[in-house]
């Protein structure tokens, strides 16, 4: 191959916004930060990446394809029997305006790892804005609870240790699955471990071993998961699954990085042919395309 990358290029079929989004989060839901901006009514839903068109192509360095694969087949095989029916159970017993305050919540205790990365990315505004959001919601909002900081103008944000590396100039490196936690690739590999080793909230609360921390964990993967449930129906109908996933999670990190080095662009709201809970209505007409952030201070 005269050491050219192994790049594997398909077109892929057209990608929902919406499972941009939750793959993204992270293939059985043990993912931090999966959310990227909030609504009024302080649900955070998942960033909206832009969806590929019908004859998009998928450029990803998958050297790894083999061994991806079979990180993916085990994940799924682990969701369908584990975690789907916990999240069906959850969705099942558990109204949904009660779902979305346990999402804020979630949401919330996020936040100081936000304000890490927006640090470390040079970006004091911003900084100060995920700090005051994470002091306001934590008191005045109830422990997260219900979003009074975006009522006040104090717009969400994510931000992660893969985003930071993208914005000074490291590559994502090859593709790879791994098993349970999902998709990634080398630079956003070590981008969660290092989200996971310093996160405030982790460390202040004594780790995953301790009830809080094994409580949140539990929370936020079921929590997750169900919110991902339309994805998951969506990467069911796709003709290849890994590929599907695969390309959402490029473009939605994509996305991400070009959100902090200040590439503004415009990213179409969520579609949803799939409705949230199995008993739900039929969703609505998604409303018009919105522009990213700038990422100025």
């Amino acid at each position: 191959m005269n050491g050219a990358p192994n790049r594997t290029l398909t077109k892929t079929p057209r990608v929902r916004t919406r499972t941009l989004a939750l793959i993204a989060a992270g293939g059985l839901a043990v993912s931090a930060a999966s959310a990227h901006a909030q609504n009024a009514g302080g649900e955070p839903p998942l960033v909206a990446a832009p969806a590929a068109s019908s004859d998009s192509v998928d450029t990803a360095y998958d050297p790894l394809q083999g061994f991806n694969r079979g990180s993916y087949g085990l994940s799924m095989a682990l969701d369908h029997a584990v975690l789907r029916p916990v999240a069906h159970g959850y969705m099942a017993v558990t109204p949904s305006p009660l779902r979305r305050r346990v999402s804020a919540v979630v949401y919330n205790l996020g936040e100081p790892s936000t304000t890490v990365n927006d640090i470390l990315q040079g970006k004091p505004k911003r900084a100060g804005r995920s700090s005051a959001r994470f002091l306001i919601n934590s008191t005045i909002g109830v422990l997260g609870i219900w979003d009074v900081a975006t009522g006040m103008g104090l717009k969400a944000h994510d931000a992660d240790f893969g985003q930071t590396f993208g914005r000074y100039g490291v590559r994502p490196g090859p593709y790879l699955y791994v098993p349970v936690i999902g998709p990634s690739n080398f630079r956003d590999g070590v981008g969660r471990v290092l989200d996971f080793f310093t996160d405030p909230v982790g460390i202040v609360g004594g780790g995953y071993t301790t009830t809080f921390g094994a409580t949140r964990l539990g929370v936020q993967t079921v929590d997750t998961r169900a919110r991902a449930d339309t994805a998951f129906r969506a990467l069911d109908d796709a003709t290849d699954p890994y590929v599907t996933a695969r390309s959402a999670y490029g473009q939605y990190r994509e996305a991400f990085i070009r959100e902090a080095t200040g590439e503004v662009q415009t990213l179409p709201d969520f579609d949803n042919d799939y409705p949230a809970d199995p008993a739900a209505e039929p969703a609505s007409a998604p409303p018009e395309a919105t522009t990213a952030p700038s990422t100025t201070q």
